[in-house]
């Protein structure tokens, strides 16, 4: 009923590497050319205490929207669920939002005053791969 191609994890495996290997070049480019130090993969480093205070506060805010949202889209069974409610849309706005303030913060605080500008970068290369990768449906491999 719900069968996947043989070829399916393949080709899902394929565009996650490709599309990893692209974000990591772009990510290391911009912060050679900026001068800006290498963060670790996968940490979470705030800027000040200030910064984590907002990020904490942002994260629980989602998880209760999310929560939220979860509940209200279950109820409307027989309609359709709300867009801005569903948990893949919400975690797309939290990567944006949390990485604005990201930027904000190192603009405002940061040490080296060209870090924002990675951060910008890279938010902006990162929403335009996953919008090329969607509106393509991806690259037309599935």
């Amino acid at each position: 009923m719900y069968a996947f191609e043989s070829s399916f994890w393949l080709k899902l495996l394929l565009l996650i590497v490709v599309v990893s290997l692209l974000l990591f070049l772009f990510n290391t480019l911009i912060r050679k050319w900026l001068g800006v130090e290498k963060t670790k993969a996968f940490s979470h480093n705030p800027v000040n205490g200030i910064h984590s205070k907002i990020d904490w506060s942002i994260r629980i805010l989602f998880i209760v929207l999310m929560l939220v949202g979860f509940f209200i889209n279950a109820s409307r069974v027989t309609q359709e669920p709300y867009l801005f409610l569903e948990s893949w849309f919400l975690l797309f706005v939290l990567i944006f939002v949390t990485e604005a303030v990201r930027a904000v913060m190192e603009w405002k605080y940061a040490a080296n005053r060209k870090a924002y500008l990675a951060t910008i970068l890279q938010l902006a290369f990162s929403s335009l791969m996953v919008i090329v990768v969607i509106a393509s449906d991806f690259f037309g491999i599935f």
